[in-house]
């Protein structure tokens, strides 16, 4: 339910400014919403566990020409008892929510060892056993504002050698896009518990040639936040991720 001391602006304007990744949303979404007349929020699920605090909302707005737009709201941080300040991001679609959520499962490292190392060892080499990735599945691309896509995935990197303006202009002729997941790894990085992904994003371009971008998303930075970096290749992606732990 929605709070009913709080107008539909201002529930937006919380919500944007709350977010971390608001600038992820399209330019689409955010005049669309600058429409809302109403909305109604509630829990779509959640998860709490030793470590680990998540919960996902779904936020439905009524819009000025009868159309409706819903936006997915994660939330997480650490467990209440560490007092932790929770994160918030923001998805206009409900795969990407599901995507962000997943990557936030708790690792093997939330089981308790007892003190014994040899039962820590263990787990970290089943850890690395079930890391290998399934055989990919045959691309199914799909014609879904492909080139809007591509530019939202280079907007959000933030390393320095992420692709430039050669390639942003090579994927304006995108017209349909997959999405792979192709590694994900929870890893010990200066002492914390660091989690990584490695998505290929797929592009066929109006010419019939196909080209890719290889982002790594992960949790290895001082204050533990999500950042993300976009690569050309699966090599400079992978050298990437070796470079931030030196162990994946």
């Amino acid at each position: 339910m929605s709070d009913p001391y709080e107008t539909t602006e201002q529930h937006l304007e919380r919500l944007l400014r709350c977010a971390l990744n608001s600038f992820d949303l399209s330019d689409s979404t955010v005049d669309r919403l600058g429409t809302a007349l109403a909305h109604s929020s509630s829990l779509h699920s959640s998860h709490h566990s030793a470590v680990l605090r998540r919960e996902t909302y779904r936020h439905t707005y009524l819009l000025s020409d009868g159309t409706t737009l819903t936006l997915w709201e994660l939330v997480h941080g650490g467990a209440r008892e560490t007092g932790e300040p929770l994160r918030h991001e923001l998805y206009d679609d409900e795969a990407d929510a599901q995507i962000a959520a997943a990557r936030l499962a708790g690792s093997f490292w939330d089981t308790p060892a007892f003190g014994d190392d040899t039962l820590r060892e263990d787990l970290e080499a089943l850890s690395i056993l079930m890391s290998v990735p399934p055989v990919p599945l045959p691309r199914m691309y799909a014609p879904d504002n492909s080139a809007d896509h591509a530019r939202r995935v280079l907007r959000r990197a933030e390393n320095a050698d992420r692709p430039g303006a050669a390639t942003a202009g090579l994927l304006r002729a995108a017209f349909a896009h997959h999405i792979t997941q192709i590694f994900g790894r929870q890893c010990r990085v200066d002492g914390q518990d660091a989690g990584f992904t490695l998505y290929e994003h797929a592009f066929l371009l109006l010419d019939g040639s196909e080209t890719s971008l290889w982002e790594v998303e992960h949790t290895a930075t001082p204050d533990g936040r999500h950042m993300c970096e976009v690569y050309d290749d699966e090599h400079a992606a992978r050298r990437a991720m070796e470079n931030r732990t030196r162990i994946c």
